[in-house]
C-alpha cells in the first residue's frame, strides 16, 4: 500500500461519517430515529437491503468460490428470489397492520410477551456474535492490507508484548470501523443508514468493476482465453442436480433451502423487516423486497466471474502465487481476491478497493446497530416502563443502547483474533440455526389457529434440540437447515397444541 491508499480509504470514512450526521435533523422521537418517519423511497431501501446483505465476506469468499470451484454458488440465488416473494406476499401484509417498531411485537401481539421476547432474544443473540465476527472479518483484510506497507509493518509494538504488529494493526483496524460506524450509525439513525448503504453499494459495486476491468487486461487473450480455458476445466458448470442431502449447492439444496434461508432472513429478522416499516407503503416495501433478488442474482453472477477471471490469470500467468497460498495442499481461496488488489492495483486506485471492502461491511454492521436498538427499545425497554416516558428520553435511551450494542460488537471480534479460522467460520454459520427457528414461529402467526405460548416455546425447544443434533450427528447440508427449524418447530408447536386441546377437552367432559 501507498500512503495515497490511506488517504482514500481516511477520505471514505470521514465522508460516510459527515453524510451520516446530515440525517440527524428533525428526530423528535423513536419512529423517526428507527423508522425514518416512513420518508424513505423504495429505490433507497432496494438499495439497502442488498448493501446490508453483502458484507466483506460476500466480496471475498465468493469470488474464491468459482475460483475454486464453478458457478453452482448462483443457484442459490434463485431460491433466495422465490423466497423473498413468498414474504412479500404473506409476510410484509401482516407487518403493515397497527404501528410496529420492531417485527417481534408482531408476536407479542398475536401469543404474548414471552414468546415476542423469547424470539426478541433470539435474534439478538445470532446478530451480536454473526455481526460481531463480520467485524473481525473486517478489520483483518484492512489489517493486511495495512501490514503490507513496509514503513507501518516496521513500527515498533505499541501495547502488545514482543513485536506482532498485524495482531495491533488487526485490533486498530477493527477500533477504527468500529468508530466511523458507530458515528454516522448513531447520529442519523436509521435515515443515516440506509442512505449510507446507497452509497456503500455504489462503492463497491464500482469497486469490483474496476477490479475486473484491470484483472481483464492482464489476460492476454481477454474474454475469448477465459470463456475457453474455464469450459475446458468444468468452470463454467451452473446447475449441479445430484441427490446428495450432505452436498452444498446442489439444485435442490439451493433452490429449496434457499427459499427457507431467504424466508427465514428476510421475513423474521429485525435487520431487514425494519427496512419494511421504513416504506412510505406496503406496494413500496414489496416492490423493493422482490428487486433485491434480482440485484443479488446479478451481484452473484458478477462476483463468480470474477472468481473464474482470477483463476485463469493465476493459474496460467502467475502459478508460483497458487503454491504460496497452499496451507497443507488445500488452497485459501479467500485470500485470492484481497492479494490480487494488493499486489496488481495502481496507487489510489487500490485504496478505493480497499474503501470498497470495508464499505460492504460498514452497511451491515450499522444496520445491525440500529435495529438492535431498536428490537432492545421496542421489545422490551418500552414494555417495562409502560412507555411513560417523553419522546426525547426514548430517543436518549435509544442511542445509548446502540452504543452498548457497538461495544458489544467490538468486544466479540477481539475475541475473534483468538480463535482459530475454523471456528469462526462455524459461528457465522449460526444464523442458519436460529433463522428457521424464528420462520416456524412467523408462519404460525399467519394461521387462524390460536397456539398457547407454551406451546411455541416448546415448539422452538423442539426445533432448536432437532437442530443441534442434526449438526452434530449427521453431515446434512447447512442449507437445510432453515427448512428443518422452521418444520419442526411449527410441526411441534402445533401438536401440543392440538394435545392440550384434546386435554382440556377431556377435563371439561370429566
Amino acid at each position: 500500500m501507498h500512503y495515497l491508499d490511506l488517504l482514500v480509504i481516511g477520505f471514505y470514512l470521514t465522508g460516510v461519517v459527515y453524510i451520516g450526521s446530515r440525517f440527524s435533523r428533525n428526530q423528535t422521537g423513536i419512529h423517526d430515529y428507527f423508522l425514518t418517519g416512513q420518508r424513505v423511497p423504495w429505490w433507497a431501501l432496494l438499495g439497502s437491503i442488498v448493501a446490508t446483505e453483502t458484507s466483506t465476506i460476500t466480496l471475498i469468499s465468493i469470488p474464491g468460490y468459482a475460483f475454486g470451484s464453478n458457478l453452482t454458488f448462483l443457484q442459490l440465488a434463485l431460491g433466495y428470489i422465490v423466497g423473498r416473494t413468498l414474504v412479500a406476499l404473506f409476510l410484509i401484509p401482516l407487518f403493515f397492520r397497527g404501528t410496529l417498531l420492531t417485527a417481534y411485537q408482531l408476536l407479542t401481539k398475536k401469543f404474548g410477551s414471552v414468546v415476542g421476547r423469547t424470539t426478541a432474544g433470539l435474534f439478538l443473540l445470532t446478530r451480536s456474535v454473526s455481526d460481531g465476527l463480520r467485524l473481525f472479518a473486517t478489520g483483518l483484510v484492512l489489517a493486511l492490507m495495512l501490514s503490507s506497507m513496509p514503513e507501518i509493518n516496521a513500527l515498533p509494538s505499541l501495547f502488545l508484548s514482543g513485536n506482532d504488529n498485524i495482531t495491533e494493526l488487526l485490533i486498530l483496524s477493527i477500533f477504527l470501523i468500529s468508530v466511523a460506524t458507530l458515528s454516522y450509525t448513531l447520529i442519523g439513525g436509521m435515515q443515516a443508514v440506509i442512505w449510507t448503504d446507497v452509497i456503500q453499494l455504489m462503492v463497491y459495486l464500482a469497486g469490483a468493476f474496476i477490479a475486473g476491468t484491470v484483472l481483464l487486461g492482464q489476460i492476454p487473450g481477454g474474454w475469448g482465453e477465459i470463456i475457453d480455458r474455464a469450459a475446458a476445466s468444468g468452470k463454467l458448470e451452473l446447475f449441479d442436480f445430484s441427490l446428495d442431502w450432505s452436498k452444498n449447492y446442489t439444485f435442490w439444496s439451493s433452490l429449496i433451502g434457499g427459499i427457507f434461508i431467504a424466508a427465514s432472513t428476510h421475513g423474521t429478522d429485525q435487520l431487514f423487516v425494519q427496512r419494511y416499516l421504513c416504506a412510505r407503503s406496503q406496494s413500496d416495501a414489496r416492490r423493493a423486497l422482490i428487486a433485491s433478488g434480482v440485484i443479488i442474482l446479478l451481484q452473484f453472477g458478477f462476483l463468480l466471474i470474477l472468481g473464474i477471471m482470477l483463476w485463469v490469470y493465476y493459474t496460467n500467468y502467475e502459478p508460483t502465487f497458487l503454491a504460496r497460498l497452499a496451507t497443507e495442499g488445500q488452497i485459501q481461496t479467500d485470500r485470492v481476491f484481497p492479494h490480487f488488489i494488493a499486489t496488481h492495483l495502481p496507487i489510489g486506485l487500490r485504496g478505493l478497493l480497499i474503501a470498497a471492502i470495508v464499505a460492504a461491511g460498514m452497511s451491515t454492521l450499522s444496520s445491525s446497530l440500529n435495529s438492535s436498538a431498536a428490537s432492545t427499545v421496542g421489545d422490551f425497554y418500552l414494555p417495562f416502563t409502560n412507555e411513560h416516558r417523553s419522546p426525547q428520553h426514548h430517543l436518549r435511551v435509544s442511542k445509548w443502547i446502540t452504543v452498548g450494542w457497538a461495544l458489544v460488537q467490538f468486544l466479540v471480534a477481539l475475541t475473534a483474533i483468538g480463535l482459530s479460522r475454523s471456528v469462526v467460520d462455524e459461528a457465522l454459520g449460526i444464523q442458519s440455526l436460529t433463522g428457521g427457528l424464528l420462520l416456524g414461529v412467523f408462519a404460525l402467526s399467519s394461521l387462524r389457529t390460536k397456539v398457547p405460548s407454551r406451546a411455541l416455546i416448546l415448539g422452538l425447544a423442539v426445533g432448536a434440540a432437532t437442530l443441534f443434533f442434526t449438526r452434530i450427528l449427521t453431515d446434512i447440508s447447512w442449507q437445510w437447515y432453515a427448512l428443518i427449524g422452521c418444520l419442526t418447530t411449527s410441526t411441534a408447536a402445533l401438536s401440543v397444541t392440538s394435545i392440550l386441546s384434546a386435554f382440556g377437552s377431556s377435563r371439561r367432559l370429566t
